[in-house]
């Protein structure tokens, strides 16, 4: 183990090996890694540990300096493992280099049906006696962290203490049709809402989709950008400051040259660094595979239900006079072939959205006997997670306290400080 310090706090790196596959714990291993964090002043401290599972899937766990956002309140009184969840940061990265070695997309897919939310607790489940000695712990789960939080809480009760859960409760039963179906009128909300603060950018946005239409547009390193990936920036509008991110973004989209009006570097590198899933692929590889349950393949279920939505069709807008809508958290096919990133792994990405054997997510009966304390932040009209789903899984999991709130947006527990985590810790203790 190495430590080291930052202001205020002391930081260990830990690392741990776990079973590809928990039901053949004596097959093939891999490595997990997780972010020792204690306050500086506690450091010797015996202290009670908290596991943080980050948004996703496919992303790391956020890497804080000091104590920024929700950590430096978690300290207080945790010690903090911020856990890369395997397939991601340091634990066993997989993306379009590595993947390659499994073998051909048959053997990809395969290999990365082991990465959903089921594996990641038996992980958290594996490692968690190593830390504690066998005392449960508590689970801060952000959005995806969420999902898993409860899978946890369907599988393994009795390794919790508590669980925190911002803006990651998950439909219990619906699938990822449904999921998708609630979600592009939330999308669209978010984008009119956007138009309705910064009207000029209905004409902006218009501009540059017809400009990639009549110009075909690679970005720095090869990113191909379409109009429907250029949709795709609605991404930024689930968070509490991505409207103005996405309004100072356009505003710097041309150019005058020798040549004429052309898309600025500026405006590429930063679409580019937007877009980009070489610092995610899994997000992309996986999105859809975290709702899948039982025989019931996902089949890209943004891509067939967007057709269900045609004011989303960029043709449409442009050859009309409706604004052109944003999109946000849909992965599709076409994804994979704009994205250097993701080609080389289209091809296993399809064979996961055709997989019909999926294990069952959630225990609807064991939670509805839950004994462990939970609360959770449900953002109002979320972009990312449905709020009806959300209150629907709320009433279903026995004793859990919400707080719904519309003063943030799906990226709250970051955004307030640590507001939304002092408020959630004082619903599940009963303080508040």
């Amino acid at each position: 183990m190495t430590s080291y310090r930052q202001p205020g706090i002391v930081l260990t790196d830990r690392h741990f090996t776990v079973p590809l596959d928990h039901a053949d714990p004596a097959g093939e291993q891999i490595e997990l890694y997780g972010r020792e964090v204690v306050a500086s002043e506690r450091a010797g401290a015996d202290l009670p540990w908290l596991v943080y599972l980050e948004g996703g899937p496919g992303f790391g766990a956020r890497r804080f300096h000091g104590k920024q956002a929700w950590l430096g309140r978690a300290v207080q009184e945790y010690r903090v493992l911020l856990l890369d969840q395997r397939g991601t940061g340091r634990s066993t990265p997989q993306n379009r280099q590595t993947l390659p070695r499994r073998g051909g997309p048959k053997a990809q897919s395969e290999y990365l049906a082991h990465f959903r939310a089921d594996s990641i607790v038996r992980d958290c489940e594996t490692i968690r006696p190593q830390l504690t000695g066998g005392a449960p712990w508590t689970v801060l789960g952000q959005s995806f962290g969420g999902f898993c939080a409860t899978h946890y809480l369907s599988t393994a009760p009795e390794g919790l203490r508590t669980v925190i859960i911002s803006g990651g409760l998950p439909a219990l039963d619906g699938h990822a049709d449904d999921v998708y179906r609630a979600a592009y009128p939330r999308m669209q909300r978010k984008a009119e809402a956007h138009y309705d603060r910064y009207p000029q950018d209905v004409r902006r946005a218009r501009r540059i989709a017809a400009h990639l239409a009549e110009h075909k547009t690679e970005l720095p390193g090869g990113y191909t950008l379409t109009p429907e990936a250029f949709q795709s920036l609605g991404i930024l509008l689930g968070g509490g400051d991505g409207s103005h991110q996405l309004h100072y973004l356009l505003e710097n989209a041309f150019v005058r040259t020798a040549g004429g009006h052309e898309l600025s570097d500026a405006f590429q590198e930063s679409v580019r660094a937007t877009l980009s899933y070489a610092a995610h692929p899994l997000y992309a590889v996986l999105h859809e595979s975290i709702y899948a349950q039982g025989a019931e393949p996902t089949a890209w279920a943004a891509e067939r239900v967007r057709a269900e939505f045609p004011q989303f069709d960029a043709e449409t807008a442009l050859n009309g006079d409706e604004p052109l809508l944003f999109t946000g958290e849909t992965v599709h096919p076409w994804h994979f072939d704009v994205d250097p990133a993701l080609r080389p792994l289209r091809e296993a990405a399809d064979l996961l959205a055709a997989r019909t054997e999926w294990a069952p997510l959630y225990d609807p009966a064991r939670l509805a006997a839950n004994g462990v304390p939970v609360a959770a932040a449900v953002y109002h009209d979320d972009m990312y997670v449905d709020t009806q789903h959300s209150l629907g899984t709320a009433r279903a999991i026995r004793g859990l306290r919400t707080w719904i709130t519309d003063e943030y947006e799906h990226d709250g527990v970051r955004a307030s400080g640590p507001r939304v985590l002092d408020r959630l810790l004082s619903l599940a203790r009963g303080e508040a």
